[in-house]
C-alpha cells in the first residue's frame, strides 16, 4: 500500500468523490481476482476505471492485452508509471458510459473478458450495459458492494431477489467468488465488497428475450400487485388476458412476479 500511496502522492493525486475511487492495494486480492476471472495469455480484457492501475498490471501479468477505460484524467500521470513495464496494457480516457459499442469492438473484438474494480455507482449500469449488448464478454468478473453481489446471485422468492437478479441470469450464471473486507481498499470504503463472475451461456438465445425482459420489468414494477396486474398495465392487455396467460403457463393467477425463476418468466413469455 506504501507504494501506491507514494505514487498518488507524488503525483499531486486527489481522490474525486464524484467518480467513487476505492483502490485495491493487496497483491493477494488482485491476483485471486485474475485468477476467479480465468484470465489466460490468450485473453483480451476489458476494464472499467482502473484507479491506480494496481488490477490492469495483474492482468497485464496474465493476459495478452488489456484494455482499460478511465473517466479521471488526474490519473494519467500515475497510470504511466504504475503501467510503464506493462505494453499490453492500452489506457483510454473516457467515460465508459459514452464510449460506442463500435469503438468497443474495434478495442477488444469479439471474444473478450470484462473484469474491473466497479465504483458503486456505476456498477448497475455497467454490469446491464455488457450483460445485454450485442458483443457480450464471454465473462463478467467484478468487485462490487457485497449487498450489491448478494442481489446477483439471489434466489427466487427472496428478499434480495428483483430485477437485475433476473436480467443476469437471462444472459448467464452469476456467482460469488469471494467476500473483500474494506480493509483491502485505499481508502477505506463504509461497506465491505464481494467478487462476482458471470459466465455469459446463451442458455436462452433461441427465446424472445426483448419479450422476457419487457415481462421482467413489469413484474418487478409495483411489487404490492399481483403480476397479472402488472402484465395488464405493461402490455397494454385485459387482466382477463393477463390472467389467462398466467393460467395456461401453470401458474397461479395471484402468483406475485418475485417468486417467479428466470425459467419461468421464460415459460410465461411464450403465452403473453
Amino acid at each position: 500500500m506504501s507504494e501506491i500511496k507514494g505514487i498518488l502522492l507524488k503525483n499531486s493525486f486527489r481522490f474525486n468523490k464524484r467518480y467513487g475511487q476505492n483502490f485495491i492495494t493487496d497483491i493477494n486480492l488482485l491476483d485471486a481476482i485474475v485468477s476467479d476471472a480465468g484470465v489466460t495469455d490468450e485473453d483480451i480484457v476489458l476494464e472499467v476505471g482502473p484507479g491506480a492501475g494496481t488490477l490492469t498490471s495483474r492482468l497485464a501479468r496474465a493476459a495478452k492485452k488489456v484494455v482499460a477505460y478511465e473517466i479521471d484524467e488526474n490519473l494519467r500521470p500515475v497510470l504511466a508509471e504504475t503501467l510503464a513495464d506493462c505494453p499490453n496494457a492500452e489506457v483510454v480516457f473516457k467515460d465508459i458510459a459514452k464510449v460506442s459499442d463500435d469503438e468497443l469492438l474495434e478495442k477488444t473484438g469479439k471474444d473478450y473478458k470484462l473484469v474491473a474494480n466497479l465504483p458503486y455507482y456505476i456498477t448497475t449500469p455497467v454490469l446491464m450495459r455488457f450483460i445485454e449488448c450485442e458483443n457480450k464478454p464471454r465473462s463478467i468478473t467484478v468487485m462490487v458492494q457485497k449487498e450489491v453481489g448478494e442481489r446477483l446471485v439471489a434466489k427466487a422468492g427472496t428478499a434480495e431477489y428483483g430485477a437485475v437478479t433476473a436480467a443476469v441470469r437471462l444472459e448467464g450464471e452469476a456467482r460469488i467468488t469471494r467476500i473483500v473486507p474494506r480493509t483491502l481498499f485505499y481508502p477505506v470504503p463504509n461497506v465491505d465488497s464481494c467478487v462476482v463472475t458471470v459466465e455469459t451461456d446463451g442458455r436462452y438465445d433461441n427465446e424472445d428475450k426483448q419479450k422476457i425482459k419487457k415481462l421482467i420489468r413489469a413484474a418487478f414494477a409495483m411489487r404490492r400487485k399481483t403480476l397479472a396486474n402488472n402484465l395488464a398495465e405493461a402490455f397494454g392487455i385485459s387482466k382477463e388476458n393477463a390472467v389467462k396467460a398466467i393460467e395456461d403457463a401453470g401458474f397461479s393467477a395471484s402468483v406475485r412476479g418475485e417468486t417467479l425463476s428466470v425459467d419461468d418468466f421464460v415459460k410465461l413469455s411464450r403465452f403473453i
